[in-house]
């Protein structure tokens, strides 16, 4: 492993360390240190923002694991998943939690508690178990278009795997804190400790707004000043600051500088991820992870000085079944007054505001999340809506391509 690196994150984690055994969630002081308070006393002034959030996939990407919180049935028959080596990992609520159970031929091989949700629950949902002192992926998760138990992605479907290690780029992007105790250099790599259940579950307030402490203060003692102090005001970030805040979880996965828990609102996406050298074609790119790169290439992007996530996105709303919302900000630019509204002319232009999403942002199947069923021999993709913005239509398969901007990614 690079010795620089190493010894930057082991002074990162140091660091962290300390803030947390003295600020340690038992003292109900926030895992993140001083300077943060936590989303719940956001509500306390901005409690329509706070209780719309709460619905939100942001919100909603891990939780700790619970009868509310784990989708998937826990009773027989829906509850068993079988591998091709004759193992069953059969899904198990007992007293002590829910747990995914091997047997072989009727016999106990192994058992491990769920412990973290990890997904929204929108398209699919994994599970988390912890052992030691590290975190690992469970061979079964589920999938909300079959309803049912599915082999984890990227997981054999020839036998149960349980020792994939998660560690904090994953959790980087699916909790706002997850502790790390410390760092150990392994071979070419490096392994990571957690502290067990030292986690801040969800996409909260202060990793998008920064911490709040001196926020909240301000504004008890103040409380006729309107205007909002000692907290990043999103309004006047420069328009890639705004991109970098979301291109940091939704560019996908890339060699890490530093640890994007440190990134806070108007950090630049250059002094957390080396430059990939290597950036592949657009075409080449798999819609889940890359938003930002499919964003970035689209035209409607590329013409427009100030276009950003939040140009369509409500940050604090939950809107992805509402395709009329997002399709009258389309109307901002493209309007029929000034000729740049769709030009389809068999459909009438009331019908096509009410839906430009389907058309020009179509659903399209992942190459890299993909799971296997029960019974099934091929997996079943998972359908994520892209962000490479242009015009598509049905290719001989009635499969959509992209007619237009095929060069973007040249």
């Amino acid at each position: 492993m690079n010795k620089r690196l190493l010894s930057v994150l082991l002074v990162m984690v140091a660091v962290v360390t300390v803030l947390c055994r003295c600020n340690g969630s038992s003292e109900g002081k926030d895992l993140r240190g001083e300077g943060f308070v936590g989303s719940a006393t956001c509500a306390t002034c901005h409690k329509a923002i706070y209780d719309s959030y709460l619905s939100t996939a942001h919100n909603n990407t891990s939780r700790a694991a619970s009868d509310s919180s784990v989708l998937g049935r826990f009773s027989s028959p829906g509850n068993n998943f079988g591998f091709l080596n004759g193992v069953n990992v059969v899904m198990e609520k007992r007293d002590s939690g829910l747990f995914q159970v091997a047997y072989l031929n009727g016999q106990f091989q192994e058992a491990h508690r769920f412990e973290i949700a990890i997904g929204s629950g929108r398209k699919a949902q994994t599970h988390v178990y912890f052992k030691g002192d590290q975190y690992y992926q469970l061979p079964v998760s589920y999938l909300v278009s079959a309803h049912d138990w599915a082999n984890s992605p990227g997981f054999p479907a020839s036998h149960p795997r349980f020792d994939r290690i998660v560690n904090t780029a994953c959790f980087g992007c699916h909790t706002s804190k997850t502790v790390v105790r410390n760092i150990q250099e392994k071979g070419t790599g490096f392994t990571e400790h957690f502290e067990k259940g030292q986690v801040i579950y969800g996409i909260d307030c202060e990793r998008c707004h920064g911490p709040a402490a001196d926020h909240v203060s301000f504004h008890k003692e103040n409380p006729g000043q309107k205007q909002g102090r000692f907290i990043t005001r999103i309004d006047t970030l420069k328009n890639q600051q705004k991109l970098d805040m979301c291109a940091v979880c939704h560019s996908g996965l890339k060699p890490a500088i530093q640890s994007i828990f440190n990134f806070k609102p108007g950090s630049l996406l250059k002094d957390y991820y080396y430059p990939d050298f290597n950036r592949p074609k657009v075409s080449e790119l798999d819609i889940h992870g890359t938003q930002y790169q499919l964003f970035s290439a689209s035209q409607c992007f590329v013409q427009s000085k100030d276009m950003n996530c939040s140009s369509c996105h409500n940050p604090h709303a939950t809107e992805r079944t509402d395709l009329k919302v997002f399709s009258q900000r389309c109307m901002n630019c493209h309007k029929e007054a000034d000729h740049t509204f769709c030009t389809n002319s068999t459909v009438p232009a009331a019908t096509l505001k009410q839906n430009c999403i389907d058309c020009h942002m179509p659903s399209l199947p992942s190459r890299s999340i993909t799971l296997l069923t029960n019974g099934q021999t091929k997996p079943t993709p998972d359908s994520i809506r892209t962000h490479l913005i242009g015009i598509y239509k049905p290719d001989v398969k009635g499969v959509v391509e992209l007619v237009t901007g095929r060069t973007n990614g040249k």
